[in-house]
Formats: C-alpha cells, structure tokens, sequence
C-alpha cells in the first residue's frame, strides 16, 4: 500500500512538472512581438506594353447559303459535308425530266413560230406585189403587214420561252458560286425542294482568308482615334493583331484590322471591328471563337501588382503609408496582362507610398513598419 501512495506522488509531481512547462512556454510565446513590417512600392510612371484581349467570332470570307431556284426531287448528291469545292462546281443535281420536256416544248413553240413568220412574210410579200399593179387594196396590204408583225414578235415570244426554260434546266445543277468549304447537308437525294424553302440546301464558307470581328467600347475607340489621328489612321497605323484560340493557343499567323463600324451600338455602348486573318493551312473555321490580342504601349502609366489590391463591393482600394499607418484609399483601375497588373487611372498620385504585401490582413489604421519591395519584370504576356 506504501509503495503505491509513492509511485502515485512520483506520477503526479511529473504532471505538475509538465504543467508549469506549458505555462511558461504559453507566456514566452504571449510576450513575442508580432511583425508589422510589410513590404511598399513607391508610386511612379512608366511607359508600359500592355496586351488587351477582345472577345471574337470567327466568319468566313464569304458564308453563302446555297438554295435551289426549281422545285423537284434531288436525285444526285455531288459533295460531302467539309469538301472543298471550286465555283462552278456542281453540288446537287434535282429532277431534270420536267424541265428537259418544258424545254423540249419550247424549242418546238420556236420553230412553230419561225414558220409562220415566213409564211407571214410570204403573205406580205405577194400582197406588196399585187398592190404595186392594183389588184388588192390598201387595206390587204395593211392586214398582211400587221400578220408579219405579228408572227416576228410571236418569234419572240418564244425564243424567250426557249431561253426560260433552258435556264430552268440549268437551274437542276445545283452549282458552288465561290471556292469554299461544304457546311451541313440536311437534304439528301430523295428530298424535295423548293425555292420557296427556309433551310438552306447547304452553305459553302470561303475559308481562305477568315474575317475575325471583337468589339471595343466608346473609351477605347477614342484611345485609339487619338492615337493614330483618325478612324482611318487606325486602320493604315494600326499594328497587326494576334488571335487566341480555343485552346488558349496563339494562332501563327497576324491578323489586321480592316474596317471599324462607324456607329456605336446604343444597347451595348460598343463599336464592332474587323480583321482578316490568313488561313493557308485551314485551322480557323467559320463560327468558331476566339480572343483577339492587341498590343498598346501606354505612356508615363502608373502600374501596380493586382495584389496590392483589395476590393469591397466591385470598388478597388489600396493601403497608402501614411504617417506610419496603413491608410485605405479608393482607386480606379484598368486591368492589364490577364490581371496581373493594375493600370491606375484615378487615386494614385507618383511619390505617394502603398503597401504591397498583406493588404488582407491589413486593417485601417494599423502601425506599419515599411520595407522596400524588390519589384521582378512581370511577364507581359498573358497566360
């Protein structure tokens, strides 16, 4: 019984031993200062390459839909879905009997018609001659003049007839007016059609060359008009243009702008623009989308990391050092190089101080011990 009091005294005297251990060690910790030293970037200018992306679609040169101009059947299908074809080339042949016989007729109304001219002509002729020595009247003269007349424009009539009809049959031969790409192939041979129909037989893009159209709003269309002068400066000044696909990869070839709308879309405040990219290999397709990037170079720009930043119900705000305080100031910006960085276009002022560190954890008014922060070249390129 002895022995077990003994070890029980052993076992608590560890315990308290342990206790005051943690105690200790709890006030040391307590009494460590905490760090309120953060690096600040001191305010200035600087000229600054900066590459804004523009949402895009892509167009062909030229999308035509293709429609028939005759109703019937369609008996042959000359393409596929993606082929490229040549202008001229014929796509979709519709039932030509019909139009076979309706020219047929009118060849037939045309010969009719030639014949009776020259038995009117005959007719005039006689008339003419028996006129000249009295035997017939004036008025016999003047009935068989106004036959001939007559069969001449009924000639005509039917020449015009023939002309119609052998259109028509030309109509059958559903032909390609561009070089292009084939698109979708709803119908099929079987299929009627009609010229009256609302879906398009086919669509052939001309996808040699790809129109590329983003739109700018009124401030950065003034930036630009600014720049190069004039609406027709930007086009001949204006530096050629890259183009992000998809994927996030860069499309080899450069794009230039071509046309800028001359009226701004009251419903979205914005001006369209387009620009023709070359497409030799045929990467780019019609209706697909992308993002145009165009490079500008802003003069005496103040710029700052976006995480010098903190933002409060959509408004941007910085921490200025002032009086050795951290100091909240209201900014507004302009982001570059995929957010990166802040371009301040109010709020700042060169020579004024921010913190460019913690701003999270910063609060109004907090004491701040500055250190000069080391700024690295920030990638100009978008990721």
């Amino acid at each position: 019984m002895m022995k077990k009091k003994g070890i029980a005294r052993y076992l608590g005297g560890i315990g308290m031993g342990v206790v005051c251990f943690l105690l200790s060690s709890c006030k040391e910790q307590a009494a460590m200062p905490v760090s309120n030293e953060y690096e600040v970037l001191t305010v200035s200018t600087s000229d600054k390459e900066i590459n804004n992306m523009y949402s895009a679609t892509i167009r062909g040169r030229q999308d035509i839909d293709i429609y028939p101009q005759v109703s019937g059947f369609i008996t042959k299908l000359c393409v596929e879905e993606g082929q490229d074809v040549k202008k001229g080339q014929v796509m979709f042949i519709i039932d030509q009997v019909p139009f076979q016989a309706a020219l047929q007729t009118a060849k037939a109304n045309v010969a009719a018609a030639e014949a009776s001219l020259k038995t009117a002509k005959l007719t005039y002729d006689s008339k003419k001659e028996l006129h000249a020595q009295d035997i017939v009247s004036a008025y016999d003269l003047q009935t068989a003049e106004n036959a001939w007349l007559t069969a001449q424009a009924q000639l005509d009539l039917m020449k015009a007839s023939e002309l119609n009809a052998a259109n028509n049959l030309s109509y059958t031969e559903v032909k390609s007016p561009s070089n292009g790409v084939v698109g979708m192939l709803p119908h099929r041979e079987g299929a009627l059609v009609s010229a009256a129909m609302q879906q398009p037989l086919t669509t052939v893009s001309d996808n040699s060359e790809m129109f590329v159209y983003f739109s700018l709003n009124e401030k950065q269309l003034l930036d630009l008009t600014r720049k190069y002068g004039s609406k027709n400066g930007v086009l001949e000044s204006m530096p050629p243009i890259d183009l992000i696909l998809n994927d996030n990869s860069l499309y080899p070839e450069k794009g230039k702008v071509e046309t800028i709308s001359g009226v701004i879309d009251r419903s979205t405040g914005t001006v369209s623009l387009r620009a023709a990219f070359p497409n030799p290999n045929g990467l780019l397709y019609s209706g697909a989308s992308g993002n145009v990037m165009i490079e500008t170079n802003r003069e005496g720009s103040i710029v700052i990391p976006q995480n010098a930043t903190f933002e409060i119900q959509d408004k941007v705000f910085v921490f200025k050092l002032v009086d050795g305080k951290a100091t909240s100031s209201p900014i507004k910006v302009t982001r570059v190089n995929g957010g990166k960085e802040y371009i301040v276009e109010e709020g700042l002022t060169p020579g004024e101080v921010i913190i460019a560190e913690g701003v999270g954890l910063l609060r109004e008014g907090t004491p701040v011990q500055p250190r000069q922060k080391q700024q690295a070249p920030v990638n100009a390129n978008p990721e």
